[in-house]
């Protein structure tokens, strides 16, 4: 068996895994069904093209997210335009997931958080602290997998996750009070 026979069965295993991660990501990131469609169709082609140069034995999925990542930065530089909004009705169905006795319960608390207001919060922060939040947060990347991702120091991960959490907190407030998640503070 050649090499060239390998690459594509190594490709589908290795890869084609992370499908539903890279369109999610990319769904975020892009803000429309249709742009993350393309932003994976590229993503994969590239990844396709370049698998000679992945290191069999390391990370696939923060491979593909860095090239996930980079191909939406050069879109967006190309096109020099503001990223479309997320519309909260396209989003919705791959956030909230049915509970099952095989959910785990942190997912499970985090679906029922997970609402417009939050989804709104969450887009509308600056861009490389959403990148940091929906790669660690909503996707459960490791802090290493994220500085991978965004090619930066881990310190930098942390430093921007602290931050977009901290944004998320003052902006949602109010919000977490109206659910019942909290209880408000008493003035003093």
């Amino acid at each position: 068996m050649t090499d060239a026979t390998r690459e594509p069965t190594s490709f589908e295993r290795e890869a084609l895994p992370h499908l539903d991660t890279l369109y999610r990501v990319a769904l975020r990131l892009g803000g429309d069904e249709s742009r993350a469609q393309d932003l994976v169709q590229e993503t994969m082609l590239k990844a396709f093209r370049a698998w000679s140069q992945f290191r069999p034995g390391t990370n696939a999925r923060a491979w593909l997210l860095t090239i996930l990542r980079n191909t939406f930065i050069n879109e967006y530089r190309r096109q020099k335009r503001e990223p479309i909004p997320v519309d909260i009705d396209l989003v919705e169905p791959y956030i909230v997931r049915p509970v099952g006795p095989d959910t785990d319960p942190e997912g499970t608390f985090f679906s029922r958080i997970v609402d417009a207001r939050v989804l709104d919060a969450v887009a509308g922060l600056p861009d490389e602290f959403r990148e940091a939040l929906v790669l660690s947060d909503m996707e459960g990347l490791s802090y290493a997998e994220v500085a991978d991702a965004l090619e930066v120091p881990l310190g930098t991960v942390k430093s921007r996750l602290f931050r977009a959490r901290r944004l998320l907190q003052k902006q949602l407030y109010d919000h977490a009070v109206e659910m019942g998640y909290i209880q408000p503070r008493e003035d003093r």
